[in-house]
This record gives C-alpha cells, structure tokens and sequence, in this order.
C-alpha cells in the first residue's frame, strides 16, 4: 500500500464530483443499476477515485444482481479497510480504502466461493483502468 493520503474538506470537494465526494467522504450510496460499473466486464484494475489506489480487480467481479459492481475480494490483503456501519437502523461492515479512508461501499458474507464475500461497491468511489 502506498503512503496515507490525507486532505482538507475543501481540498476533496475541489477534487471529486458532487456524486463521488458525496458517496466517498459523506458514506452516501448510489442508487442500484446507475453507477458506470455496475454492469462493466471489460477486464482491468478498479481504483480508488480518491487516491488511486488499486482495490478490486476485474478477475474478482461478478455479476451479484444487487446492481452496484460486486467483488469476492480487494486485489490484494491490506488495500481496504472495514469498520462496522450502524446507520439507517441496520449493522453492515463498511468498506473503506486503506490508503485516504474513502466509503467504498459494505461487504456482506454472501458471496460466491471462494471467499464467500460479496464486496458492494459503489461505482462513485471507483476509476477503472482497462488491460
């Protein structure tokens, strides 16, 4: 992982767009089956939106029918971060990038094999490089 990235609020909000500072650094969502990659199979690495940082790779994503980009597992052990979410009255483990603490989207355990885990990311908080 590279160095932490850290900024101010105005330096985030001069950064993103309304929709990716509003998913990654307020913990919104993008409503399902709008996000640009949620029906995306062209294969390649999906970044963080916020620093850059590769998180999930196309080999990993599949098709869950949630409607927001789903991955049995980030590219590589340290890349992101969880935290337990109690908002909206329920108990989700929250997804954040390791390297500037971005919202990524939750990850729940009813996913495919091999891991068993659905990560469901919203697109917002993701930059997609193709191979």
């Amino acid at each position: 992982m590279s160095d932490k990235v850290s900024k101010s609020d105005a330096e985030w909000r001069t950064q993103l767009g309304e929709d990716a500072y509003r998913v990654t650094r307020c913990g919104g969502t993008e409503r399902a089956f709008t996000g640009k990659y949620w029906d995306n199979k062209a294969a390649g690495s999906y970044k963080c939106a916020c620093c850059g940082e590769v998180l999930f790779d196309s080999d990993t994503k599949y098709d869950s029918g949630s409607g927001w980009p789903s991955f049995t597992a980030p590219v590589e052990d340290g890349r992101v971060a969880t935290h337990t979410d109690t908002s909206h009255g329920m108990v989700r483990t929250e997804v954040l990038c390791s390297r500037c603490d971005a919202h990524l989207g939750h990850v729940f355990p009813d996913g495919p094999a091999p891991t068993g885990l659905r990560y469901c990311i919203n697109s917002a908080s993701l930059d997609f490089e193709a191979r």
